[in-house]
Order: C-alpha cells, then sequence, then structure tokens
C-alpha cells in the first residue's frame, strides 16, 4: 500500500470535506459581508447602503504580483529555448521587476502626492544631465547591470504566491470584520458571529482621503469614520474603486442633509407654544 500516494489524494479530500461540514453547521450563525449586503439590497426601507472592509496595503503590490507572473512565464520560456533571448535576457528582466517592487514599495511604505513626484522627477532629470555632462552616464548605468538581479522562473512564482496568499488572507478576514454604511446607522461587524455595534448617524462622521497620488493610480484610497465620542480611535479603511465609493458615499450624505432639512420644521412647530 503507498501511503504516500494515499497522502497526496486522501488528505485534499479530507479537509474539504470538514471545511463543508463546518459551514453546514454554522452557516446560520455567521454572519460574513456576502451575507449583510444581500440582506440590505433586500431590505425595501434602504436605497444608499455601502458595505467596506479595511484591505490590507499588500493589495497595493498587485503590479508587484502580475509583473512576477508575467516574468515566471518569460523566465520558464527563456530556460527552455535560451537561444530565443539574449545571454543576459534573465538579469535585464530582474532588473525590470526589482524597478517595479520598489514602486510598489514606495506607495506602501510613503504617502506621496503629486508636488513630490514632480519634485523627485526634476531631480531625476538633473541627475541624469549632470551625469552626461561629465561622462559619467554609462558607468553609471553599467553598475546597475552589474548587480546580476536574475530569478528563476520558481523564484517568480513564489514571490507571487506569497503576496497572493497575503491578499487573500485579508479579504477573508474583510468577511467577518466589516462596516456597513447606511443613511440612519453604521453597523461595524467583528468575528463571524453577533458581535456587531450600531453607531447612529448623528455619532459619527466620514471622510475620504486620496493624498496619495500613487495609491490613487491604482484605485485606491481610505475612508476615515471618525466618532463624536473622542475616546473612540477613528476608523480608517482602505478599499478599492475609492471613484465610485465616494460617488456612493455622498449619495449616503446627501440622504443625511434631506432627513434634516425635512425635520426642521416639524421640530420648529413643536416648539412653537401657539
Amino acid at each position: 500500500m503507498d501511503w504516500k500516494l494515499i497522502g497526496i489524494y486522501c488528505v485534499p479530500v479530507l479537509i474539504l470535506l470538514a471545511a463543508v461540514v463546518i459551514w453546514l453547521f454554522l452557516r446560520r450563525t455567521i454572519r460574513t459581508r456576502l451575507r449583510m449586503t444581500r440582506q440590505l439590497r433586500d431590505d425595501p426601507g434602504i436605497n444608499d447602503w455601502m458595505v467596506l472592509f479595511n484591505w490590507s496595503r499588500k493589495i497595493l503590490y498587485i503590479p508587484t504580483v502580475v509583473a512576477s507572473l508575467v516574468a515566471a512565464g518569460l523566465m520558464l520560456l527563456f530556460e527552455q529555448r535560451p537561444e530565443l533571448f539574449e545571454p543576459s535576457f534573465g538579469n535585464l528582466l530582474g532588473g525590470i521587476w526589482l524597478g517595479i517592487f520598489f514602486v510598489n514599495f514606495l506607495i506602501d511604505e510613503y504617502e506621496l502626492d503629486l508636488k513630490v513626484l514632480v519634485l523627485i522627477g526634476l531631480a531625476l532629470v538633473v541627475l541624469w544631465l549632470w551625469l552626461t555632462m561629465m561622462h559619467w552616464l554609462m558607468p553609471f548605468l553599467n553598475f546597475f547591470r552589474h548587480l546580476g538581479v536574475s530569478v528563476s522562473a520558481m523564484g517568480y512564482l513564489l514571490i507571487s504566491l506569497i503576496f497572493l496568499m497575503a491578499i487573500i488572507i485579508s479579504w477573508s478576514k474583510g468577511l467577518f470584520y466589516y462596516v456597513a454604511l447606511t443613511p440612519n446607522y453604521l453597523n461595524i461587524q467583528n468575528g463571524p458571529n453577533e458581535t456587531s455595534e450600531q453607531v447612529s448617524r448623528e455619532a459619527f462622521s466620514t471622510r475620504i482621503d486620496t493624498g496619495d497620488f500613487l495609491e490613487r493610480v491604482l484605485g485606491f484610497g481610505q475612508i476615515i469614520v471618525t466618532f463624536s465620542d473622542t475616546r473612540r480611535q477613528p476608523l480608517v479603511l482602505l478599499v478599492g474603486r475609492i471613484g465610485n465609493r465616494a460617488l456612493r458615499l455622498e449619495s449616503i450624505r446627501g440622504h443625511l442633509a434631506v432627513d434634516s432639512v425635512h425635520q426642521t420644521p416639524d421640530v420648529g412647530m413643536k416648539d412653537d407654544p401657539a
């Protein structure tokens, strides 16, 4: 009996069956983000709503993931058919990948607005002109060529899988830790069960932060929820499709404003002694 073969085929099946059984037992008590979305969509009394969760900043490395997958395919072709490429193709590809990763690292670590990016671009142009005037440009470029950054196809694939795993974990966590924003309240969900909190519309405010230009280019931004109770820390949510999210948030704010306008005359009539 080949126990190794049994382990290869049986263990994944057992894990899948265990996951199905757990889901069947807990699906009525687990409150996921998807379930909340269906609940709000089917509620006839709520026209504008939005369900948000906080992405991990590793989501900003999507260009690196795409570049790693492309580089893995090219390196696999280079390893199988080297006569189709230059001998230094591996180093050239590694340098391009390293540049993409470095830009992603800057987006992740630093908040770069458009003014800072323009200043960096001008500084690079000045450096380029100075190196050209001093005839040091080619030695400077040769220095990077001799770094010899070369990664195998399996290495690029492993890098992409690491970042994809972090992104998948962030999405999975967002199934159970999220906020639901409606014109009447903010629902904060913490965990897979009924552990949630509702905050009335008078007790919180929202704002959008798209100050990071490169982050905005990737379609991401921050929605910040602040509370009237200063003892509570603000909720900072990194969300995608920030343009659409901003429009939805403005629509919800508009409903708040209309409700306030319609309520003001009623309050005045109640206070009138006549």
